[in-house]
């Protein structure tokens, strides 16, 4: 089984001893991935390139943080809608 694999099926386990699958629509997990990237972004908005350096070394932890959110919208839907995200990324390049 791949790291990917065993990861969304720990997030899922996650989600459904929560009860939080009622909440996932297709259009709420759609925003809440938006809104998990905005968040990224925010890391880096209105600073140049030195800033971004900086920034980038200075909160690792952090942009972390934000980019597992951003993963773990990700292997939901692609859980939900019956996608295989490699498959659609080797498909894609």
């Amino acid at each position: 089984m791949s790291e990917l694999k065993e990861l969304a099926d720990k997030m899922i386990a996650f989600r459904n001893e929560r009860d939080w699958k009622q909440f996932h629509t297709p259009k709420d997990l759609a925003i809440g991935l938006l809104l998990e990237a905005g968040e990224v972004a925010e890391h880096f908005h209105w600073k140049n390139e030195a800033e971004i350096k900086e920034h980038i070394v200075s909160h690792k932890e952090e942009i972390g943080d934000e980019l597992a959110d951003v993963l773990y919208y990700l292997l939901l839907m692609a859980h939900d809608f019956d996608i295989d995200l490699v498959e659609a990324a080797k498909k894609k390049i």
